[in-house]
């Protein structure tokens, strides 16, 4: 028993961190690909038609040789939970490009107090005065190292409002549906990739247009773009896999709260690498966003131990419970099982 909790223990860091570097790396990535002083490779949402397209394939290897077993999901709940991811990815590109950096990030920052509802009024999950405690640590501390200038406008408000709305109906479906149909991280993924994929590879092209006013097919590929298009497309597998993974194995809000660790990666790697400017104002806000993080950890833990001993408590009898029940059952008379009287 102990072992097992120990596996499991090792199994758990291990998502996160592979989620942590798979996330980092796919920024970084994305960001030399991206920048103006890389290769400028400016359509996002044809980007994330391609990584599903090869997670979609590495999920199709997966079932042909036999790695993975493809269990029954209904179409519908595909096609829906494709359309909720889409407008996530779609919502959050128009939110970039219409509201400023700061306000941008701010709506990011709403999502672990929206999942938190969407958890209670869909799931009927109550949290913690410890839990609600530390997510606020993390919002204040992620707050106060990524916010700057924060502007906005009603169109910019209405896309930031969709995305967050939409990426925290996502999160919660993937730990839904693996639990309602049985299945697992990858097996979910691979179901559901093969949608995103198609629609984006589609859509996408058209959506880019209209955030940068450049087609897809204007664009001059070179070896190094396509280089960078490949590792992008790698860690992008890696990527979802350690989503899905997590937040089949934790929840939503857990994801969301450990989640910002790769926010404080991305700024001290930003400032390693690529020369950003990292304030003294950063930093305390890192420090109290990682205090945040063991704050929330700890009490995920209390809550653990606690539902534990409520169960514990609620299926267990005490001696004095055990004592006048024996007490009522020697005072019972014994029927006849036959005929059905008390015997004499």
């Amino acid at each position: 028993m102990e072992s097992e909790k120990k596996s499991s223990a090792v199994s758990d860091v291990g998502a996160w961190a592979m989620n942590v570097i798979s996330s980092v790396g796919l920024i970084m990535a994305n960001k030399q690909l991206m920048s103006a002083h890389g290769y400028a490779f400016s359509f996002a949402t044809t980007l994330t038609g391609f990584h599903f397209t090869v997670t979609a394939l590495v999920g199709l290897v997966s079932n042909a040789t036999g790695y993975s077993v493809s269990k029954h999901v209904p179409v519908w709940e595909l096609l829906w939970f494709s359309i909720v991811a889409n407008m996530s990815i779609t919502g959050m590109n128009l939110s970039l490009m219409l509201n400023s950096v700061g306000f941008y990030q701010i709506s990011k920052l709403s999502m672990i107090p929206v999942v938190c509802v969407m958890e209670w009024i869909l799931h009927n999950k109550h949290f913690s005065k410890e839990v609600k405690l530390a997510v606020l640590v993390v919002v204040i501390g992620v707050g106060v190292c990524t916010v700057t200038d924060v502007k906005v406008n009603a169109k910019g408000f209405v896309c930031a409002a969709v995305a967050v709305l939409s990426t925290s109906l996502q999160q919660i479906s993937i730990g839904s549906l693996q639990k309602k149909y049985s299945i697992g991280s990858f097996e979910l993924l691979s179901k559901t990739a093969p949608f995103q994929a198609l629609s984006l590879i589609v859509l996408g092209p058209f959506v880019d247009y209209y955030l940068n006013g450049v087609f897809i097919l204007n664009y001059k590929m070179s070896s190094g773009a396509t280089m960078f298009i490949l590792l992008s497309c790698l860690l992008a597998v890696f990527c979802n896999v350690s989503q899905y993974l997590c937040i089949g194995r934790f929840s939503a809000v857990s994801f969301q709260v450990l989640g910002h660790m790769k926010t404080v990666c991305v700024l001290t790697l930003g400032w390693l690498l690529f020369d950003s400017e990292l304030t003294f104002k950063n930093i305390m806000g890192m420090a109290l966003a990682v205090l945040g993080m063991v704050i929330y950890s700890w009490a995920v833990e209390v809550e653990k131990h606690s539902n534990a001993k409520n169960h514990h408590a609620k299926n267990s009898m005490t001696e004095e419970e055990i004592r006048l029940l024996k007490g009522e059952l020697d005072k019972a008379p014994v029927k006849d099982i036959e005929l059905g009287q008390p015997k004499v």
